[in-house]
């Protein structure tokens, strides 16, 4: 037999679901998924970023044309409606995940449901902590 946390787990994991689905998460997802020259332009992008990236942790000088390059490249993938949903969505699903983390984190750290105040940025990290 499942135990509570198990059970009450499974009613949050539906209820995500349920959230993903109806918020047109998992439909801009599979939409971007589904449209090859959405997801080039993306994997594009994201592989010159990352090359840029290393290239100056590795303390060499970025080059002025690569960067405006990177910038032009950027500014029309968020021009595409498509990568522009699919961004929005990843945002979404990210903010879902924070506040599941950030709620049953702080349940567990406080001993009690979380209000709005104990859930706000540059709130109180609990008693004890030294912070306030």
């Amino acid at each position: 037999m499942p135990t509570t946390i198990e059970t009450k787990t499974n009613e949050l994991c539906e209820a995500i679901l349920q959230e993903i689905h109806n918020g047109s998460i998992r439909q801009r997802i599979d939409t971007f998924l589904g449209d090859a020259a959405s997801k080039g332009q993306y994997e594009s992008l994201m592989s010159r970023g990352q090359a840029l990236q290393e290239k100056q942790h590795s303390g060499q000088t970025l080059e002025p044309a690569e960067i405006a390059a990177f910038e032009k490249d950027r500014d029309a993938l968020l021009k595409n409606p498509i990568a522009a949903g699919f961004l929005d969505a990843q945002e979404e699903m990210h903010e879902l995940q924070s506040t599941v983390k950030k709620m049953v984190g702080k349940t567990i750290e406080l001993g009690r449901i979380p209000t709005a105040e104990d859930l706000a940025e540059g709130g109180s990290c609990g008693s004890g902590c030294g912070c306030h």
